[in-house]
Parts: C-alpha cells; sequence; structure tokens
C-alpha cells in the first residue's frame, strides 16, 4: 500500500523545539496501518450517516462513538481552534466532546465501543501532518475514554478516504448537498450539545 503526502493546510511558525514536540505527537500512515484498528463494515454507511447528520464543512470535525454492531450511539461535531498542529490539543478537544455526549467505559477490561473520527479539510486525500496529529489525538482520546480506537476518515472535495485502507468513495465529499436521513426504527442517541435526538439509519449510497 502507497501513500501520498501533502503539505499540511494548518501551518504557523514556531521553534524547533515545538516542532519536535508536535512531531512526536502524529502518527504517520505506516504507524496507523500497523495499529490494529478494526476494520468499519460499512464504512459509506457511516460517512453517509455523519454527512447527512452533521453536515460538515471544511475545518470540521466530527466524532462518532459506535456499538459493537456498528450503530451510532453518540456523536459531536466541532471546528477546532486556530493554532499549531499539535495532537495533544486535538486530544483534548475530542475528549472533552466525548464527555458531554456518552459516558467513559474505563471500567471494561476491555473497549465494548469504538470511537471514528470523520475530519472535513480542504486539499486532497493524501496524508497531511495534520491528519497525523488527528490520528494521534483520536488513538489518546480512546484509551483515556475507555474506547477502542476506529477509523480516522477524511472528507474532502474529492470525496472521502479511510487513511490507512485504502477505502473511499467520491460522495459524500466536502461540497455534497446532505442527504435527509431515514428512520425505520428510531432510538435515542447524543448529539454535540448533549441533547437527545433520534437516530436515523441511513442507507448505503
Amino acid at each position: 500500500m502507497t501513500f501520498g503526502f501533502a503539505p499540511s493546510a494548518a501551518t504557523s511558525v514556531s521553534t524547533p523545539a515545538d516542532s519536535v514536540s508536535r512531531l512526536a505527537r502524529m502518527l504517520e500512515p505506516a504507524e496507523w496501518a500497523e495499529a490494529g484498528i478494526p476494520l468499519l463494515r460499512n464504512p459509506r454507511e457511516v460517512v453517509s450517516g455523519l454527512h447527512s447528520r452533521h453536515r460538515p464543512t471544511p475545518s470540521t470535525a466530527v466524532v462518532a462513538v459506535l456499538d459493537h454492531e456498528e450503530r451510532l450511539a453518540a456523536s459531536a461535531s466541532f471546528a477546532p481552534r486556530a493554532a499549531p498542529v499539535d495532537g495533544w490539543e486535538f486530544r483534548n478537544a475530542l475528549l472533552a466532546h466525548l464527555r458531554r455526549v456518552i459516558p467513559h467505559d474505563l471500567r471494561r477490561r476491555t473497549p465494548v465501543r469504538t470511537a471514528v473520527l470523520l475530519y472535513c479539510r480542504e486539499g486532497d486525500e493524501r496524508w497531511t501532518e495534520e491528519d497525523g496529529a488527528w490520528m494521534w489525538g483520536l488513538r489518546d482520546a480512546c484509551t483515556l475514554h475507555g474506547l477502542r480506537c476506529g477509523a480516522y476518515i477524511t472528507l474532502t472535495r474529492g470525496g472521502w478516504q479511510v487513511l490507512g485502507e485504502g477505502r473511499g468513495g467520491r460522495r459524500p465529499n466536502s461540497e455534497t448537498p446532505p442527504a435527509a436521513l431515514a428512520d425505520p426504527e428510531p432510538s435515542p442517541v447524543r448529539s454535540g450539545g448533549g441533547a437527545v435526538e433520534v437516530l436515523r439509519r441511513t442507507a448505503a449510497r
């Protein structure tokens, strides 16, 4: 498997020491692929559902928690503050939103729920340092919240891509109008602000 590399969209002036620290809080595609991240059974359905629910625009992160049957248990979307790319900052933001929408599973010996991250950004599907920082942040946030670390998905103008797996599609993309959600069997789910909404399962497109 080969990966493309692109410069990060988020850059800033920093000292060499700061740069070294941030690079240590970043995962490259090869490290991510070797981390044993569980594969999504139907990534298109997950992406379509989150896209319809949260309507992400560039620079929007959507963190979602899936149960053992890959059903949505909770989700939250947010725009990270403008700051140097740093996995530690991303970890803290993800952890704060996870704590708002779902209780931790730290008392379990083995995680039963999985957190996935969809990040809508500019650029193409090639890995960037910003992606590496999000990967590091997601993995660390999952550990601290008692969750299994799941897929990291980018959403760009060209479509969606599950990094480290090579799976993706052209739709939805960052310019696609959100599709309507269908709900054959509604069940409660928590979302961004902690309010209870109705989970509407989205058919794969």
